[in-house]
């Protein structure tokens, strides 16, 4: 069943989507498979092994089914100094 998420993006995803967050339609089985169908059409680049996932503010598994209006949101690698 597809279900309507937003997406948000932050830092280096930012950049690559050229877009902040974006409303998406998905039937992905899972995060995991939302996040290979948004880098299959932005050429977002990070492995997902790289990255984290937030569901509603709070860290999720890859593994979690997307569900209606949940804000999702990849978190790539951050540097400091």
């Amino acid at each position: 069943m597809a279900v309507d998420v937003t997406i948000r993006y932050f830092a280096s995803l930012r950049d690559r989507a050229g877009i902040n967050d974006e409303q998406v339609r998905t039937g992905a089985a899972d995060l995991a498979a939302l996040y290979a169908e948004r880098d299959g059409s932005l050429g977002l680049g990070w492995p997902r092994e790289h990255l984290r996932v937030s569901v509603n503010g709070a860290f999720a598994d890859w593994a979690r089914v997307p569900a209606a209006g949940d804000e999702i949101v990849f978190i790539p690698p951050v540097s400091g100094g």
